[in-house]
């Protein structure tokens, strides 16, 4: 799965649920909250002050 800013985070942690530590290091901590399942990287990045295209690019390393 090539993962880009419009993934969303319920279906990314859906494929590839080993990706949750990735997500957990850059600061997004609200992974089980049900809202965070339909928002999408570039969307949960926006609201925790992540760089969006950093986190893309751990993510699909």
């Amino acid at each position: 799965m090539k993962i880009e800013k419009t993934t969303k985070i319920g279906e990314l942690l859906e494929v590839a649920p080993e990706k949750a530590d990735i997500l957990l290091e850059a600061g997004m901590h609200c992974l089980g909250c049900p809202a965070s399942q339909a928002e999408t990287l570039e969307e949960a990045c926006a609201v925790h002050g992540i760089n969006v295209d950093e986190l893309i690019e751990k993510l699909n390393a």
